[in-house]
């Protein structure tokens, strides 16, 4: 049975306050037709974010188009979409929770911080692992040319960007002196009710290992449908509606043919 979300906190004063500092975070969320795992998803990360007086503006980045889900070039896209006022962000699995408040979401300037690092995550442990939830500045988000876009289906984008983060000399940190273990967050996603797109097709297999030395911020191809400001729950949000383009020529497997 599926568990339900914690109970929200009060929030603090209002964002004027000087207490909440002078960053300003993106958080950024791929997302495509999980809409009941959204509506848990943005009311709670507010109030979380709020709590914490981390400034902050939610972008779901909503992919529209008829190609295979694209978590990597979403978060390109809703990188060079998300202003100037915000100066990191966070790249944010739409089911996973925070549940323990003493994880930071604070601005990572001593470089990339991996919230749910591997001893911490309720499924993937392995020590290269950088996906789920992730924080980087602006500037270091474009030292790496952001994330491939040939990754198109489940899985692999995250351990190709470890591997960008290390070519730009930057180095991984993780939160310390966090005791809650595989507890610290809340997993919603239920892969019995919606499975994930894991097809890879022969092309595809031989690449899914590779470094993409050319592609990511400097060529990803899309469209932005629509923009729209949402409030879930009296939480704010934009969701951006993404048509993202792809060449077949050079990845094939962006179809479900």
């Amino acid at each position: 049975p599926r568990q339900p979300c914690p109970p929200p906190a009060p929030l603090p004063p209002p964002e004027d306050d000087p207490s909440w500092g002078p960053h300003r975070l993106a958080l950024l969320v791929p997302f495509r037709e999980r809409f009941e795992e959204l509506l848990a998803f943005v009311p709670y990360m507010h109030r979380f974010l709020s709590k914490k007086r981390i400034r902050h503006h939610i972008f779901i980045l909503n992919q529209v188009d008829h190609f295979r889900f694209n978590r990597a070039s979403l978060i390109n896209v809703g990188f060079l979409e998300s202003g100037n006022d915000t100066d990191y962000i966070a790249m944010h699995d739409v089911d996973l929770l925070p549940l323990n408040e003493q994880l930071d979401y604070s601005f990572p300037e001593a470089g990339p911080f991996h919230v749910a690092s591997p001893e911490l995550h309720p499924l993937y442990h392995y020590k290269t692992y950088v996906g789920g939830i992730l924080l980087l500045t602006k500037q270091h988000y474009e030292m790496c040319n952001g994330m491939s876009n040939r990754f198109w289906g489940w899985g692999r984008e995250d351990d190709e960007f470890y591997r960008r983060i290390k070519g730009a000399g930057l180095q991984v940190r993780r939160p310390s002196g966090i005791t809650t273990g595989y507890e610290t967050f809340q997993h919603l996603h239920d892969p019995a009710w919606r499975k994930r797109d894991q097809k890879r097709i022969a092309a595809q297999k031989q690449e899914q290992f590779k470094v993409d030395r050319e592609g990511g911020l400097n060529n990803v191809r899309y469209r932005i449908e629509s923009r729209t400001a949402l409030s879930v729950a009296g939480a704010p949000c934009t969701v951006l509606n993404i048509l993202l383009d792809c060449d077949t020529s050079e990845t094939p497997w962006c179809t479900f043919g």
